[in-house]
């Protein structure tokens, strides 16, 4: 028996209950959670933007120590400290197959899998985005783990498996980030704060954040921001019109690189009009299916920009962990920097609401 937060159903606030988890079967591990970021996936999960099957328990960003392992799982013992990996590929379809393992077809099969039951009643429960970290501990199969990397703390790393990955690799990979060049970034969550980071790393030159609440200058400047734009109706302090401030901090020609990490139709566009003439736009954001963004052909032809999604930061993790250790033992990449809040299981509702409202970097669950 142990603890996790449930989601019982979508649109309904979360309940720490007892749950069962069986010992791992073939090919699986069982992980003792140290710590699981609150992440807005999770919260999409939770209200139906994306997919997920209920009851559930959610959390996809964790790290922890393997307790057990099933039948004929090698490279992988108990008492070795992981991270989790929410989009594990398979390494035998299509994308996988072009070197993309972001995109891979099988990412998600676990998460439509039940893989323990309530204590109470036996009701079987999914595991959200197939890692169900919002638990003392969960059961995945064992390609969902990654070792952690030497000179990583175990409990900040949770991190890496979702927010620094993503906003790294949305930078590094889909962004492409030249030393010298300005960039934008839209949303200082925690994959806007990894991805602020990342473009210092990168050699950037202007770094502007971009954000709704003022009280996140400082968490944002801490990253590696040289500059901050407030967002909203105009009123105050507040710009009713980034995309040009953006510009008039560029030298007028606006960011090389806008990175969106919103999920807004409305912050969208204005990522991609803020950037110059052949500007590169990425989109990490989840946004609904509702969110419908709109370009005329004209100025598609005229400013000839580039509008790219991002998935996973386009990261293999297998390949940029090692990297990214580099970083944070060199002291380039700061992980508890980017936690504004450390909290419990019973925390986590709360955590979404500061989500939804704008507030704080990433809250972190510690077990």
């Amino acid at each position: 028996m142990t603890r996790a937060a449930v989601l019982p159903s979508l649109r309904t606030p979360l309940r720490v209950q007892d749950i069962d988890i069986p010992e791992p079967g073939p090919a699986h591990v069982r992980v003792r959670l140290a710590a699981a970021g609150v992440c807005h996936s999770d919260l999409s999960l939770s209200d139906g933007t994306l997919r997920q099957p209920v009851p559930a328990v959610l959390g996809h960003e964790g790290s922890g120590t393997v307790t057990a392992v099933g039948d004929g799982v090698t490279g992988i013992a108990p008492g070795d400290s992981v991270i989790l990996n929410w989009a594990p590929s398979c390494g035998r379809c299509h994308y996988c197959g072009l070197g993309e393992p972001w995109l891979c077809a099988r990412a998600g099969d676990a998460a439509a899998l039940p893989y323990a039951t309530l204590t109470a009643d036996g009701r079987a429960l999914y595991p959200g985005l197939g890692t169900a970290a919002f638990a003392e501990e969960t059961v995945v199969p064992a390609h969902a783990v990654l070792p952690l990397p030497d000179g990583v703390p175990l409990t900040d790393a949770a991190l890496l498996g979702c927010a620094v990955l993503t906003g790294y690799g949305a930078v590094h990979h889909s962004a492409r980030v030249r030393p010298g060049e300005s960039v934008a970034v839209f949303g200082v969550g925690g994959v806007g704060l990894a991805a602020l980071q990342a473009a210092r790393i990168a050699g950037a030159g202007a770094i502007v954040a971009v954000d709704v609440s003022p009280e996140k200058e400082a968490l944002a400047r801490a990253a590696g921001a040289t500059e901050f734009v407030v967002t909203g109706d105009g009123d105050g302090d507040r710009d009713a019109a980034p995309a040009k401030r953006i510009r008039a901090l560029t030298g007028g020609h606006g960011a090389d690189v806008a990175v969106e990490c919103v999920g807004r139709a409305d912050t969208i566009r204005t990522a991609w009009s803020a950037t110059r003439r052949g500007g590169r736009t990425t989109v990490v954001g989840i946004g609904g299916k509702d969110q419908q963004v709109t370009f005329s052909a004209l100025e598609l032809f005229y400013f000839g920009r580039t509008l790219s999604g991002c998935v996973y930061g386009n990261s293999d993790p297998a390949r940029d962990l090692p990297v990214l250790a580099d970083h944070i033992r060199a002291g380039r990449l700061d992980l508890s920097a980017m936690v504004t809040e450390r909290i419990g299981l019973d925390g986590i509702p709360a955590a979404f609401d500061a989500m939804l409202a704008g507030r704080g970097g990433r809250a972190l669950v510690v077990f």
